[in-house]
């Protein structure tokens, strides 16, 4: 049932790893007028002992032990990719909220039996999707939706880095790979952009630098499938050892570049500028069309102090809890985007 006060809400975590401690139980420790961590479990008897001592909270090896308490409004599902599915729907018809981490599925047909659960069992599924709350990418979705850009041609997006890795999250056999890591990111960024509609996609995955057998370079090109708006560039590398920006994007009023904390964009009134119907005659001394162009310019940064994205999630997610706020970031949205998953994924496997 929903609570309409303001008491800290009780929060389990199943999964101890790099996102369930780092970000998860970090996060909560540090927001005790909304969360306490009341319960965790993993199967690593060191992780459990940390928890212990540093949040006071109870430890469970099992999975199935962390459900069977009865202290847990929100659990959150931070256990390996291929668990995320089962354990979403066991803590939903165990009467909890869940937030799952990405990819909150590894196929449609999971994501729409979670969804499912959800609305069968009353409770909220929030798929952690936090990068929908990146400042720059929120900043670009306010420039894009002014107009000032005009028409946009192409969004360009690119995380690229220089490295190996030796994990478990390079082996197919556990969900691992860049797609279902950080690509969740970036198609979700990506299709929060392009807007609502079926989407068209063109996809490479390729192992470059990894030990497993997974892919650590990905490039996916999307459209929406009418053929309307941009198209979408996304470049996901480990094997780039001279990384571009994050974003460039181009557009028939002008243009955008920069990273993730900082934004310039120019653009063009062409109102303000002579019409220029098309001459058959030929061009003076045979050169090309040139004119001088009236640009005008600004620029976004970062501020130093600005909330990291899981932070801003936590923050809403309180609100939606307590006072019923809708949810930002949907099952259905992340929906479209493990369509999107699924369709790179059967594009390279054909």
């Amino acid at each position: 049932m929903q609570q309409t006060d303001n008491h800290p809400v009780r929060v389990a975590i199943a999964g101890l790893g790099r996102s369930g401690w780092n970000i998860h139980a970090e996060t909560i420790g540090k927001m005790t007028d909304r969360y306490k961590l009341t319960a965790v479990s993993d199967p690593n008897s060191e992780r459990r002992a940390e928890a212990k001592s540093q949040f006071g909270c109870k430890a469970y090896e099992n999975f199935e032990d962390l459900l069977a308490t009865d202290d847990t409004e929100l659990l959150v599902v931070a256990t390996p990719n291929l668990l995320h599915t089962e354990h979403t729907i066991a803590a939903l018809h165990a009467g909890c909220d869940v937030i799952c981490e990405k990819p909150m599925a590894l196929s449609v047909k999971d994501a729409d039996r979670m969804i499912e659960a959800a609305k069968d069992s009353g409770r909220m599924l929030a798929p952690f999707q936090n990068r929908r709350y990146e400042p720059s990418g929120l900043k670009i979705k306010q420039i894009l939706d002014s107009g000032q850009l005009g028409r946009i041609i192409q969004i360009r997006m690119a995380w690229h880095s220089f490295g190996r890795r030796w994990d478990w999250q390079t082996l197919r056999e556990f969900g691992g790979g860049a797609l279902n890591n950080n690509g969740t990111h970036l198609i979700d960024q990506a299709l929060f952009l392009l807007g609502e509609g079926e989407v068209k996609v063109f996809v490479e995955m390729k192992n470059a630098l990894s030990s497993g057998d997974a892919e650590d370079h990905i490039k996916v090109i999307m459209q929406l499938a009418t053929g309307e708006g941009p198209t979408l560039d996304l470049e996901l590398t480990s094997a780039s050892a001279y990384p571009q920006d994050n974003w460039h994007i181009m557009a028939t009023g002008g243009g955008l570049s920069g990273t993730t904390s900082k934004l310039q964009w120019k653009w063009v009134d062409w109102l303000e500028m002579p019409p220029r119907p098309v001459n058959r005659e030929p061009t003076v001394d045979r050169r090309y069309n040139s004119e001088t162009l009236s640009w005008q310019e600004d620029q976004w940064e970062l501020a130093p102090d600005a909330p990291w994205p899981h932070v801003v999630f936590y923050r809403e997610l309180f609100a939606t809890i307590r006072t019923g706020k809708p949810l930002f970031v949907t099952p259905e949205s992340v929906r479209r985007q493990i369509q999107v998953l699924d369709a790179c994924r059967a594009a390279c496997t054909e």
